[in-house]
């Protein structure tokens, strides 16, 4: 019984250990890094239809650290009007183009970016665009013109803030 008493205690102390590097990894990421993770998340998610959490526990170990509760936030705000950012995205494409056209990582990033410039107020248009171009240009082929396209156009029609 003594031997169980301690073996829970050391996995509670390693649980906690743990927990407290993750906070500080968190603490450590740039904003581009959440937003990498917030983009990686959406991705994934394209493919599975499960929760957010589900996702972020999920997604924890590929995640340095654990997922930011940044990333996470945007990703639940992104899900929640999901349908509406897809429609500013359609009403941009060329004509006979759908969503469907567009590549998953190209079409979580065009959503990641006018979630963004739409609701953010703390992140200016102009710095969501060139995120957005960053992360086109490492997870798509040559998509990030494209990319920079939709979201300039998006922009130039609603006023950059």
């Amino acid at each position: 019984m003594s031997e169980e008493i301690n073996v829970t205690a050391q996995n509670a102390e390693e649980e906690t250990a743990q927990e407290t590097e993750n906070k500080v990894a968190q603490i450590n990421l740039t904003r581009s890094e959440q937003r990498e993770q917030a983009f990686m998340l959406l991705f994934s998610n394209s493919f599975t239809n499960t929760s957010v959490d589900n996702m972020v526990q999920d997604s924890s170990e590929l995640f340095m650290g654990g997922v930011s509760p940044v990333a996470q936030a945007e990703v639940e705000g992104i899900i929640s009007v999901k349908s509406e950012l897809d429609e500013i995205i359609s009403g941009y494409l060329k004509k006979g183009w759908t969503l469907s056209r567009i590549s998953k990582p190209s079409l979580a990033i065009l959503e990641l970016a006018v979630y963004e410039i739409k609701y953010l107020e703390n992140v200016p248009a102009s710095v969501a665009i060139n995120e957005a171009v960053e992360l086109a240009k490492k997870y798509t082929i040559g998509e990030s013109g494209f990319v920079n396209g939709i979201l300039g156009s998006y922009v130039r029609d609603n006023g950059e803030k």
